[in-house]
């Protein structure tokens, strides 16, 4: 059976097999199967592979290695994939999709996402599918994606950051933290009967969510949360 040495960045190495994290290794394959293929049954989703060299040139995934070749596997930069960025979260991360809509992105997630439907949106509404499911990231025409290595909420959303650039593109406290809807103004009288009696007495400014009727305003709470973003974007 035909064979190539394979290379991994290191950065990659921990989604490869223990007996595989090492600088070059042999693997046997088909004659037709592609690069895309080899390197995903590995364990690394094609969202986490940038530069792909065969012998020293670039070449894309779909083209299909021949013996004794050397593949050279480097990890995705950082990049701004989608202008603006919209992401689709699996069931595991619900406070990294809070933190996402305080920051301002569209991040759509729900506890009960079954995987083909997270796909189905990833594809029909071109949105970065972020998951710990490695498995989820293979599955056909997803393009856009990362593999969330943090399980911490706060470092999932600096890794998110960094990962695809959001630094300077955030437009904070406009989206629901809880269903991801747009805010809207609104006066102090609209929301006057749903405010504590200090809330009344001291703040004037107010937005509420349209669709689940939630109500904001730059109480005590919302130095914290500049201060947390702070934190995020300087990553």
């Amino acid at each position: 059976m035909p064979g190539a040495w394979f290379a991994f960045h290191p950065d990659l190495w921990t989604l490869l097999p223990h007996e595989r994290r090492r600088e070059v290794f042999w693997l046997t394959f088909q004659g037709h199967q592609s690069l895309k293929h080899l390197i995903e049954s590995l364990g690394v989703p094609h969202t986490e592979v940038g530069e792909v060299r065969r012998n020293g040139q670039p070449v894309g995934l779909s083209r299909t290695p021949a013996e004794g070749d050397r593949i050279e596997v480097f990890p995705a930069e950082p990049q701004s994939l989608l202008i603006p960025p919209r992401f689709v979260l699996d069931n595991h991360l619900g406070r990294l999709a809070a933190y996402l809509r305080m920051l301002g992105y569209d991040s759509l997630y729900r506890n009960d996402f079954a995987d083909e439907e997270l796909a189905q949106i990833a594809v029909q509404q071109e949105r970065i599918l972020l998951t710990r499911d490695r498995r989820l990231l293979m599955r056909k025409g997803i393009q856009y994606g990362h593999w969330v290595r943090s399980q911490n909420p706060r470092e999932q959303v600096a890794e998110v950051v960094r990962r695809f650039c959001l630094n300077h593109r955030q437009s904070a406290f406009q989206r629901c933290l809880r269903c991801n809807t747009p805010l809207e103004a609104v006066s102090k009288e609209s929301v006057l009967e749903r405010l504590e009696p200090l809330t009344r007495l001291y703040y004037d400014e107010f937005h509420r969510c349209p669709s689940c009727g939630q109500v904001y305003w730059k109480g005590s709470h919302y130095e914290r949360m500049l201060n947390l973003i702070e934190s995020l974007l300087g990553v």
